[in-house]
């Protein structure tokens, strides 16, 4: 089965080449896309032998996942992975996170933190919250909802079309699951936590504007 792992990617000069080079290892094909950088992302995730495409704009990480979903169909895969591009996740975690879907036990498999991570207080109370609303709108009982750790069967990454283009795109991407009916399956996965990403995107004002682009997007179809 022909595994592609997406890596959306927004000034990641410093971290993208080696995280590339670690997924490749347990993947058919690794995926860059470029989110607009200002930076030598695109260079650095070329150099170390991805498949780069961009985004003329910075739009935000949903659309980034999206587009990269694209490219992995097109290119022929049977599990497409999502990663992020900032050096948290464990890449040999990768074939326990493709398992189900590559054994036909699931559509979809999510990683979950709680089990194996140690999580800073701040961060595991707004995720806490985040994880309840999130089994409220979508009705998936889950243990950690906004993971960028996970694997779709071909046939699941077609049924869901990312259509939030930032951070709440990982609610949407529930939601759907729960729409199309899709068979899911949450494994423990690690999370390494380092002060710059501790504070990129994690501020009350983030997850505040999370909830509002939900909201929104839920009140205008």
């Amino acid at each position: 089965m022909k595994t592609i792992a997406i890596i959306p990617a927004y000034n990641e000069e410093r971290t993208i080449a080696d995280v590339v080079m670690e997924v490749q290892k347990y993947v058919s094909e690794v995926v860059v896309v470029d989110d607009g950088s200002v930076d030598h992302t695109i260079e650095h995730a070329k150099r170390a032998g991805a498949v780069v495409c961009s985004h003329f704009l910075n739009r935000g990480q949903g659309a980034a996942l999206e587009t990269g979903k694209r490219v992995a169909l097109l290119r022929g895969a049977d599990v497409v992975v999502t990663y992020d591009a900032d050096g948290q996740f464990v890449a040999e975690e990768i074939a326990h996170v493709i398992q189900p879907v590559r054994e036909g036990r699931a559509d979809v498999v999510l990683g979950a933190r709680f089990l194996k991570s140690e999580i800073p207080p701040i961060k595991k109370f707004f995720l806490r919250g985040a994880t309840i609303f999130t089994r409220m709108t979508s009705g998936l009982k889950l243990s950690d909802t906004h993971n960028g750790f996970r694997a779709f069967s071909r046939e699941a990454a077609k049924k869901i079309t990312i259509e939030q283009n930032r951070m709440a795109h990982a609610s949407e991407i529930l939601e759907k699951i729960g729409r199309h009916s899709l068979r899911y399956e949450e494994v423990p996965v690690t999370v390494k936590y380092f002060s710059p990403q501790i504070r990129r995107g994690q501020r009350l004002p983030d997850y505040l504007k999370i909830l509002f682009d939900l909201f929104l997007g839920k009140n205008i179809k």
